[in-house]
């Protein structure tokens, strides 16, 4: 019986490592963001600013995180939507984009 006992507590402590480590968050940076998350926010809103076909300027806001891209607001239609995600992603140090924009129309 203590050979099972041995083999089953082995067992369990795989699974129990493999899923706590899975629930385990990974942030790269850390709760604040890389270094130079902000200025890279900056230069993302001041491309999609410099695109006059997405709106007035500003009404894309624009933060990041881990370098990490977030678009939120409102455009008028799906192609300014997915135009402004492009200008995001060609701007150098962005590794993803999270679209949030909603289309009003």
């Amino acid at each position: 019986m203590s050979k099972y006992r041995a083999i089953y507590a082995a067992a369990l402590t795989v699974v129990l490592t493999a899923a706590l480590s899975s629930c385990a968050t990974y942030q790269k940076c850390g709760l604040h963001g890389c270094p130079g998350d902000a200025d890279l926010g900056k230069t993302v809103q001041e491309s999609i600013n410099q695109h006059t076909g997405l709106g007035a300027p500003n009404s894309i806001r624009v933060t990041a995180l881990d370098h990490v891209v977030y678009l939120n607001g409102q455009v008028d239609y799906g192609l300014e939507r997915s135009t402004a995600e492009s200008v995001a992603n060609q701007v150098p140090g962005v590794t993803k984009v999270v679209n949030n924009l909603y289309v009003s129309h």
